[in-house]
This record gives C-alpha cells, structure tokens and sequence, in this order.
C-alpha cells in the first residue's frame, strides 16, 4: 500500500526524493526451481513536518517476517557486543526485579547474556522458525507480532521487567502508534526502556542506501525518533553508540523526564548544524546514490573485462537492494558466501546468485570477492585472510566511495 500520510505524524506533507525502482524483498531467497518473483516498488519519502524519512509503500508484515533468515548468534560481530551491550544495561537494573524483555529477540542472543547471569527472560519474535529456536535453547520466547494488546498480556502475567530493549526493530514497524503504545505500556515508572536504530546520520555520511529495503520503514535521527517518543510519554535521556548495522544509536528512554546527558544534546545539536533533518540534504544523498551506482558498477565490469573470476561474500537483505538497484546479478557474480546455513542452496532474490558455503566457494579460487556485508568488513577480511588463506582483490562497495584493497595471507590458511 502506497501511504498517504506520514506514519509518525499523520501528516500529508511526504515528498519523495529516491527511487530505487521495483525489488523483490530482501530477505525472499528462492528455491533454484523457483517458478516465478514478486517485485515491489521501493522509494522513500521524507515528512515536512516531523522529518521523518519512510518508505512510501508498506509491505503486508506477515510476508515479511514470519519465515525469516537472518539469525543474530551468525555474526561473531554480534555475539560479542551482545556482552557489551548487557554490560551497558545491567548497571540500570534494580536487583528486587531481574526479569527482563526483548522485543524482536530473533534467536535469543541478547537475551541469553542475561539469562547467563541469573535473569529471567522473555522474547518477542513474529518470526515462527527462529522463535522456535530460541525455545528450544532455552530462551522463552512468544511467537507474536508486538503491540499494544500483547504488551497488556505481558504486563498482566509477568508484571513490568526491570529492563524492556528493543534493536533495530523500530524501522521495521508498519503501525507506529500500535508498538509505541506498547513499548510505553511496558514501562512503568521506575524501569528502563532501551531502543536501538540505525542512525540515519551514518546513512547520509556514509551512503549506506543498501540499509534501504521493504523491511526498513523508517530511517531514524535522534531528533524524530525523539519526538515520535515523546509523544507517548516516553523521554530519551542518554544515548550511545553500536557498531551494529554499520552504525547505530542506542536510545536510554524512561517514562519519567531526566536530564539529557551531555552527549546526547552534543548529538542533537550537531544533527541539526550538519542538516540531517532537511529535505536539501537527503536530496543530495539521493544523487550521490546514483553516482555510486555508475562507479561500483565500473569496477566490477573492469575486473571482468581482464578475465577475472569474481564472487560475493554475505547474502545479507541489504545487499539485496545494491545488487538489484546497481543491476549486478549472477551474469556478473554468479556465486555468493554466506555462513548462515539457511541460506546455502538458496538464491538470492532478484540478482539470483546461488548461496554456498566458503569452503565449497573458495575451493574454486577466484580472483575477486565483492563485500556485500561490508558492515562486517573487519570480522570476514580476517576469516579470509587467516582461515581460508584468500589472497586477493576485494571489492569494499561501501561507505562510499567503492574502492578495491587487496588482502594477504598473515598466517596459514587452510
């Protein structure tokens, strides 16, 4: 459904200023035998009147999340700031009330660093087949999509958790109004709220377009996901920040005013000098978007042009929309890495790229990898470097501008 009114502020004031052109959904792996592809427009809109950035179409939720693929605990990434981020929260925690809640909880990694240490656990998942996981290994988890009703349900039985976090969820959500009811029906006057987005201020220094998908609703600065807060009686006091998504914000949120933290006014005030609340300044992002696309697109020919072999590592959602909208498929890049076995064997959407294992990949030596999960760049440069013994080109498509580095084996590869 195509909106007609801001999903925060109700407004009717959305001009659109990107058209990434029609796309599967990035998270529709297909079966090799696959008969036929949905595609979908993708576009984004900004609101005159609260700036929030948004899709200008909804996806019906149910298709997009209650089979789903992305499973927390396969990035190493994520697992270790999952430690950081309990040792970040737990200091907020009242000792007479260890019980704590997650919203969107996937697998359960978050939760079972507090479960490690003695707390009881919920999580929240609409996603059928990893929420089952996540019982199975021990983390409670309902099978729901959350809002308001289900809070209530929640609150009824188990009383108010000493902490309530939601990550990267809050740009997934259709019915704004219905989860943040929610979220503040979870809080009661003395608990924590902790939020998690990706920071649209990352999105426009570094061009991470590829973060743009029908999952992806919103794109958040602190000052409109402040306001969208507020207006449930929720108030941000503090925030930090988590390598998460190639960069985002974690929000500190109560029910009760307390004084912002310096950091987090430093933030606000900076967000604004630099424009990531204007329309101008996601209009140039939107021309820079087209720039990339030219010059990744460049790169990749001109490595097949000299006969080289090239595939792709990370069969990510957000590697989905550079893939289709940079318009590089398996003509160009016919296989693609992933380390999340439910992907293996599968292709991707739109671009088709049959998935595959690094050790049946890389058995057949090829010359260049494009890093599709550039936001892990870091962790996979030193699985190919030190595990598989990679050397050669790889193509880093992000932060803009794309460029090639070339890796050399430190220690034995396989």
């Amino acid at each position: 459904m195509k909106i007609e009114r801001c999903r925060a502020c109700q407004s009717r004031q959305v001009v659109q200023f990107l058209d990434l052109g029609s796309q599967p959904f990035a998270n529709a792996l297909l079966d090799p035998d696959f008969k036929e592809e949905k595609q979908y427009p993708l576009s984004l809109s900004y609101c005159k009147e609260c700036s929030l950035v948004q899709l200008d179409y909804t996806a019906v939720p149910e298709e997009l999340f209650s089979n789903y693929f992305w499973v927390t605990s396969t990035s190493s990434t994520a697992r270790e700031y999952a430690k950081q981020f309990y040792q970040g929260v737990k200091t907020y925690i009242k000792e007479d009330r260890r019980y704590i809640l997650e919203i969107a909880s996937n697998d359960g990694t978050f939760l079972r660093e507090f479960k490690n240490h003695g707390y009881e656990v919920l999580g929240v998942d609409p996603a059928k087949n990893i929420a089952k996981q996540a019982n199975e290994q021990g983390i409670s988890t309902r099978v729901d999509f959350f809002q308001k009703t289900v809070a209530e349900d929640i609150v009824k039985e188990k009383g108010y958790p000493s902490v309530i976090y939601a990550r990267n969820v809050l740009p997934h959500v259709a019915d704004l109004s219905g989860f943040t009811e929610g979220l503040a029906c979870c809080c009661g006057d003395d608990n924590l709220l902790v939020i998690e987005v990706h920071y649209s201020g990352k999105i426009l220094e570094e061009l991470h377009y590829d973060s743009i998908y029908h999952e992806h609703l919103h794109y958040f600065t602190l000052t409109s996901v402040m306001n969208l807060l507020k207006h449930y009686g929720l108030f941000v006091f503090d925030v930090s920040l988590s390598p998460i998504s190639g960069g985002s914000v974690v929000l500190y949120v109560s029910r009760k005013e307390r004084k912002s933290s310096a950091f987090l006014e430093n933030m606000v005030t900076e967000e604004e000098r630099l424009g990531y609340n204007t329309l101008e300044r996601w209009k140039e992002f939107a021309k820079t978007v087209e720039k990339h696309k030219k010059e990744l697109v460049e790169i990749v020919k001109a490595k097949l042009d000299e006969g080289k072999r090239i595939v792709a590592y990370g069969a990510s959602a957000r590697s989905s929309t550079l893939l289709n909208y940079c318009g590089i498929g398996e003509n160009m890049v016919p296989l693609v890495i992933d380390q999340n076995p439910m992907k293996q064997g599968h292709l991707t959407p739109g671009s088709h790229m049959m998935i595959g294992s690094a050790e049946t990949i890389l058995k057949e030596k090829p010359d260049v990898i494009l890093l599709l999960a550039w936001n892990f760049k870091d962790e996979i440069m030193d699985i190919l470097r030190n595990q598989y013994g990679y050397k050669g080109e790889v193509i880093i498509p992000l932060p803009y501008p794309p460029h090639i580095e070339c890796l050399e084996v430190t220690s034995d590869g396989i």
